[in-house]
Protein backbone atom coordinates (compact mmCIF):
# COMPACT_ATOMS: atom_id res chain seq x y z
CA UNK A 1 0.00 0.00 0.00
CA UNK A 2 1.37 3.26 -1.03
CA UNK A 3 1.95 5.30 2.30
CA UNK A 4 1.20 9.15 0.94
CA UNK A 5 -1.57 11.38 -0.23
CA UNK A 6 -0.47 13.10 -3.58
CA UNK A 7 -2.05 16.47 -4.33
CA UNK A 8 -2.49 17.76 -7.41
CA UNK A 9 0.79 19.17 -9.06
CA UNK A 10 0.99 22.50 -9.68
CA UNK A 11 0.95 23.68 -13.07
CA UNK A 12 2.42 26.98 -14.76
CA UNK A 13 1.52 27.19 -18.31
CA UNK A 14 3.21 24.10 -19.33
CA UNK A 15 2.61 20.29 -19.01
CA UNK A 16 5.26 19.30 -16.46
CA UNK A 17 4.78 19.93 -12.72
CA UNK A 18 6.46 22.97 -11.26
CA UNK A 19 5.57 21.27 -7.96
CA UNK A 20 4.73 18.13 -6.49
CA UNK A 21 3.26 17.64 -2.94
CA UNK A 22 2.74 14.32 -0.90
CA UNK A 23 1.67 13.49 3.13
CA UNK A 24 3.54 11.19 4.48
CA UNK A 25 1.44 8.41 5.84
CA UNK A 26 4.21 6.92 8.27
CA UNK A 27 7.33 6.66 9.10
CA UNK A 28 10.01 5.99 6.85
CA UNK A 29 13.27 7.27 5.34
CA UNK A 30 13.35 10.36 2.78
CA UNK A 31 15.24 8.10 0.14
CA UNK A 32 13.23 5.63 0.22
CA UNK A 33 9.76 7.21 0.76
CA UNK A 34 10.94 9.11 -2.86
CA UNK A 35 11.87 6.14 -4.61
CA UNK A 36 8.44 4.81 -3.88
CA UNK A 37 6.44 7.64 -4.89
CA UNK A 38 8.20 9.41 -7.77
CA UNK A 39 9.61 7.82 -11.23
CA UNK A 40 13.34 8.17 -10.47
CA UNK A 41 16.44 6.51 -10.13
CA UNK A 42 18.20 6.38 -7.21
CA UNK A 43 21.17 8.30 -8.29
CA UNK A 44 18.57 10.68 -9.64
CA UNK A 45 16.95 11.12 -6.32
CA UNK A 46 20.69 11.49 -4.91
CA UNK A 47 20.97 14.59 -6.96
CA UNK A 48 17.37 16.66 -6.16
CA UNK A 49 18.24 15.56 -2.38
CA UNK A 50 22.12 17.76 -3.23
CA UNK A 51 20.74 20.18 -5.14
CA UNK A 52 17.89 21.40 -2.42
CA UNK A 53 15.16 20.14 -4.86
CA UNK A 54 13.08 18.43 -1.79
CA UNK A 55 11.55 20.57 1.17
CA UNK A 56 9.99 18.80 4.42
CA UNK A 57 7.35 20.81 6.39
CA UNK A 58 8.87 23.72 3.90
CA UNK A 59 12.48 23.29 4.47
CA UNK A 60 14.62 21.81 2.23
CA UNK A 61 16.54 18.34 3.19
CA UNK A 62 19.39 17.15 1.67
CA UNK A 63 19.95 14.19 3.67
CA UNK A 64 18.87 10.34 2.29
CA UNK A 65 18.59 9.15 5.46
CA UNK A 66 16.15 12.13 7.01
CA UNK A 67 13.18 10.02 8.94
CA UNK A 68 9.78 11.21 8.20
CA UNK A 69 6.92 11.73 10.44
CA UNK A 70 3.21 10.86 9.80
CA UNK A 71 1.75 13.62 8.86
CA UNK A 72 4.60 15.84 7.44
CA UNK A 73 4.61 17.35 3.82
CA UNK A 74 7.14 16.09 1.64
CA UNK A 75 7.53 18.74 -1.63
CA UNK A 76 9.21 18.08 -4.48
CA UNK A 77 9.88 21.54 -6.27
CA UNK A 78 11.26 20.69 -9.58
CA UNK A 79 12.95 24.03 -10.86
CA UNK A 80 15.21 25.82 -8.22
CA UNK A 81 14.94 28.75 -7.27
CA UNK A 82 17.13 31.73 -8.10
CA UNK A 83 18.67 31.91 -4.74
CA UNK A 84 19.40 27.86 -4.50
CA UNK A 85 21.44 27.88 -7.32
CA UNK A 86 24.80 27.05 -6.98
CA UNK A 87 27.48 29.91 -6.10
CA UNK A 88 30.69 30.08 -7.79
CA UNK A 89 33.27 27.87 -6.50
CA UNK A 90 30.65 25.71 -4.22
CA UNK A 91 27.13 24.53 -3.58
CA UNK A 92 25.59 24.99 -0.27
CA UNK A 93 24.82 21.27 1.10
CA UNK A 94 22.48 22.49 4.38
CA UNK A 95 21.69 25.57 5.73
CA UNK A 96 19.77 27.45 8.99
CA UNK A 97 19.60 30.56 10.66
CA UNK A 98 22.74 29.33 12.51
CA UNK A 99 25.04 27.96 10.16
CA UNK A 100 26.16 26.96 6.43
CA UNK A 101 27.32 23.70 4.91
CA UNK A 102 28.96 23.63 1.50
CA UNK A 103 30.85 21.34 -0.85
CA UNK A 104 33.89 23.34 -1.85
CA UNK A 105 36.00 22.61 -5.67
CA UNK A 106 39.24 22.28 -5.62
CA UNK A 107 41.34 25.42 -6.87
CA UNK A 108 39.16 27.17 -4.45
CA UNK A 109 40.25 29.27 -1.40
CA UNK A 110 38.88 28.31 1.82
CA UNK A 111 39.44 32.06 2.52
CA UNK A 112 41.15 35.08 1.80
CA UNK A 113 45.06 35.57 1.66
CA UNK A 114 47.33 38.67 1.30
CA UNK A 115 47.56 37.67 -2.93
CA UNK A 116 43.73 36.63 -3.74
CA UNK A 117 41.37 38.37 -1.77
CA UNK A 118 38.17 37.41 -3.83
CA UNK A 119 37.11 34.46 -5.07
CA UNK A 120 37.37 32.09 -1.84
CA UNK A 121 34.73 30.57 -0.15
CA UNK A 122 34.51 33.26 2.72
CA UNK A 123 33.66 36.27 0.26
CA UNK A 124 31.34 34.05 -1.69
CA UNK A 125 29.05 32.96 0.99
CA UNK A 126 29.56 36.54 2.67
CA UNK A 127 28.28 37.97 -0.52
CA UNK A 128 25.58 35.43 -0.81
CA UNK A 129 24.07 36.39 2.90
CA UNK A 130 24.41 40.07 2.38
CA UNK A 131 22.10 39.31 -0.86
CA UNK A 132 19.52 38.21 1.86
CA UNK A 133 20.05 40.74 4.23
CA UNK A 134 23.12 43.59 4.15
CA UNK A 135 23.59 43.13 7.87
CA UNK A 136 24.21 39.37 7.46
CA UNK A 137 27.93 38.35 8.10
CA UNK A 138 29.70 34.78 7.99
CA UNK A 139 32.28 33.39 9.50
CA UNK A 140 35.12 30.44 9.28
CA UNK A 141 34.98 27.74 11.86
CA UNK A 142 37.78 25.66 9.88
CA UNK A 143 39.31 25.34 6.59
CA UNK A 144 40.43 22.90 3.51
CA UNK A 145 43.57 23.47 1.41
CA UNK A 146 43.12 25.04 -1.82
CA UNK A 147 43.78 22.16 -3.52
CA UNK A 148 41.61 19.70 -1.77
CA UNK A 149 37.53 19.63 -2.42
CA UNK A 150 34.67 18.52 -0.05
CA UNK A 151 32.70 19.71 2.92
CA UNK A 152 33.20 22.63 4.72
CA UNK A 153 31.22 24.24 7.84
CA UNK A 154 30.71 28.21 8.07
CA UNK A 155 29.09 30.01 10.91
CA UNK A 156 26.53 32.70 11.10
CA UNK A 157 27.26 34.34 14.04
CA UNK A 158 30.75 34.58 16.45
CA UNK A 159 28.44 32.65 19.52
CA UNK A 160 28.04 29.76 16.72
CA UNK A 161 31.44 29.73 15.29
CA UNK A 162 33.18 29.83 19.15
CA UNK A 163 30.46 27.02 19.97
CA UNK A 164 32.10 25.08 16.83
CA UNK A 165 35.53 25.77 17.78
CA UNK A 166 35.68 25.47 21.42
CA UNK A 167 34.13 21.77 21.11
CA UNK A 168 35.39 20.49 17.87
CA UNK A 169 36.19 17.31 19.08
CA UNK A 170 32.99 16.63 20.97
CA UNK A 171 30.82 18.38 17.83
CA UNK A 172 32.49 16.43 14.81
CA UNK A 173 31.73 13.05 15.06
CA UNK A 174 33.31 12.02 11.95
CA UNK A 175 35.92 13.57 9.26
CA UNK A 176 36.01 11.17 6.46
CA UNK A 177 38.90 11.56 3.14
CA UNK A 178 39.32 10.24 0.08
CA UNK A 179 42.40 9.95 -1.48
CA UNK A 180 43.92 8.91 -4.24
CA UNK A 181 47.70 7.59 -3.51
CA UNK A 182 50.93 6.90 -5.25
CA UNK A 183 51.55 2.94 -5.38
CA UNK A 184 49.74 0.37 -3.89
CA UNK A 185 49.09 0.59 -0.26
CA UNK A 186 50.82 -2.40 1.74
CA UNK A 187 48.61 -3.06 4.33
CA UNK A 188 44.32 -3.04 4.04
CA UNK A 189 43.84 -0.51 6.88
CA UNK A 190 46.56 1.51 10.00
CA UNK A 191 46.96 3.46 12.05
CA UNK A 192 49.37 6.62 11.76
CA UNK A 193 50.63 8.51 14.50
CA UNK A 194 53.22 11.25 14.57
CA UNK A 195 54.10 14.76 15.59
CA UNK A 196 53.45 17.54 13.14
CA UNK A 197 56.04 20.56 13.00
CA UNK A 198 56.16 23.37 10.00
CA UNK A 199 59.26 24.60 8.94
CA UNK A 200 60.24 28.08 8.33
CA UNK A 201 59.20 27.19 4.90
CA UNK A 202 55.84 26.66 5.59
CA UNK A 203 56.03 22.57 4.81
CA UNK A 204 54.68 20.01 7.67
CA UNK A 205 56.82 17.46 8.62
CA UNK A 206 56.40 14.38 11.16
CA UNK A 207 59.12 14.45 14.19
CA UNK A 208 58.82 11.45 16.87
CA UNK A 209 59.16 13.98 19.02
CA UNK A 210 56.32 15.37 21.47
CA UNK A 211 58.31 17.83 22.55
CA UNK A 212 58.55 19.65 18.51
CA UNK A 213 54.78 19.77 17.29
CA UNK A 214 51.09 18.60 17.89
CA UNK A 215 50.28 14.93 18.17
CA UNK A 216 48.77 13.69 15.36
CA UNK A 217 46.68 10.10 14.66
CA UNK A 218 45.31 9.39 11.60
CA UNK A 219 43.21 6.15 10.89
CA UNK A 220 43.04 4.56 7.08
CA UNK A 221 41.78 1.77 5.14
CA UNK A 222 42.23 0.85 1.08
CA UNK A 223 38.97 0.65 -0.77
CA UNK A 224 40.25 0.32 -3.97
CA UNK A 225 43.83 -0.87 -5.38
CA UNK A 226 45.38 -0.98 -9.17
CA UNK A 227 49.01 -1.23 -9.67
CA UNK A 228 49.70 2.15 -9.74
CA UNK A 229 47.47 3.74 -7.26
CA UNK A 230 45.18 3.04 -4.44
CA UNK A 231 41.85 4.37 -2.89
CA UNK A 232 42.28 5.48 0.42
CA UNK A 233 40.01 6.27 2.83
CA UNK A 234 41.38 8.28 5.93
CA UNK A 235 39.50 9.38 9.22
CA UNK A 236 40.72 12.14 11.00
CA UNK A 237 41.12 11.69 15.12
CA UNK A 238 42.82 14.84 14.92
CA UNK A 239 42.45 17.68 13.06
CA UNK A 240 46.62 19.18 12.00
CA UNK A 241 47.20 21.44 9.13
CA UNK A 242 48.19 18.74 5.90
CA UNK A 243 48.03 15.77 7.87
CA UNK A 244 46.65 13.57 5.50
CA UNK A 245 49.32 14.98 3.14
CA UNK A 246 51.84 14.69 5.19
CA UNK A 247 51.02 10.87 6.75
CA UNK A 248 50.29 9.72 3.07
CA UNK A 249 54.14 10.88 2.39
CA UNK A 250 54.90 8.65 5.68
CA UNK A 251 53.13 6.01 4.42
CA UNK A 252 54.83 6.27 1.51
CA UNK A 253 51.92 6.50 -0.50
CA UNK A 254 52.10 10.51 -1.16
CA UNK A 255 48.73 11.80 -2.58
CA UNK A 256 48.74 12.34 -6.58
CA UNK A 257 49.37 15.63 -7.46
CA UNK A 258 50.75 16.24 -4.30
CA UNK A 259 54.43 17.46 -5.54
CA UNK A 260 55.02 19.56 -2.26
CA UNK A 261 55.00 16.08 0.46
CA UNK A 262 56.90 13.60 -2.29
CA UNK A 263 54.14 12.98 -4.92
CA UNK A 264 55.69 12.47 -8.48
CA UNK A 265 52.53 11.79 -10.72
CA UNK A 266 49.47 13.92 -11.29
CA UNK A 267 47.17 12.05 -13.73
CA UNK A 268 43.83 13.36 -12.36
CA UNK A 269 45.44 17.29 -12.87
CA UNK A 270 44.41 17.94 -9.63
CA UNK A 271 45.20 17.26 -5.62
CA UNK A 272 43.80 13.51 -4.94
CA UNK A 273 42.14 14.78 -1.86
CA UNK A 274 38.34 15.16 -1.19
CA UNK A 275 36.80 16.07 2.37
CA UNK A 276 33.90 13.19 1.60
CA UNK A 277 31.64 13.11 4.85
CA UNK A 278 31.20 15.22 7.40
CA UNK A 279 28.87 14.42 10.59
CA UNK A 280 28.49 16.40 13.62
CA UNK A 281 25.91 17.02 15.97
CA UNK A 282 24.51 20.71 15.70
CA UNK A 283 25.71 23.55 18.09
CA UNK A 284 22.37 24.94 18.98
CA UNK A 285 19.46 22.52 18.31
CA UNK A 286 21.58 19.46 18.98
CA UNK A 287 20.68 17.73 16.17
CA UNK A 288 22.86 14.92 14.66
CA UNK A 289 23.50 16.05 10.72
CA UNK A 290 25.29 13.64 8.73
CA UNK A 291 26.66 15.25 4.80
CA UNK A 292 28.65 12.71 2.56
CA UNK A 293 29.17 14.26 -1.10
CA UNK A 294 29.59 11.85 -3.97
CA UNK A 295 32.70 10.54 -5.09
CA UNK A 296 34.72 13.10 -7.29
CA UNK A 297 34.63 11.15 -11.27
CA UNK A 298 38.33 12.09 -11.73
CA UNK A 299 39.07 9.20 -8.83
CA UNK A 300 37.03 6.58 -9.58
CA UNK A 301 38.07 6.79 -13.39
CA UNK A 302 41.80 5.69 -12.07
CA UNK A 303 40.16 2.19 -10.78
CA UNK A 304 37.76 1.72 -14.15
Amino acid sequence: MRNFKKDNYIQKNTNKPVETKFTVKEETELLVFLLRNINKSRNDVKVLLRDKHIFVEGRAVTQFNHILKAGQSVEIKWKKAPEEQKQKGLSIVFEDQYLIVIEKQEGVLSIATEKQKDNNAYSTLSAYVKRQNPANRIFIVHRLDRETSGLMIFAKSEKVQKLLQESWNETIEERTYLAVTEGSVENDEGTVVSYLVESKALVVYSSPNPALGQKAITHYEVLRRSSKYSLVKFNLETGRKNQIRVHAKDMKHPIVGDAKYGAISNPINRLGLHAWVLSFKHPITKEDLRYETEVPSKFMKLFD
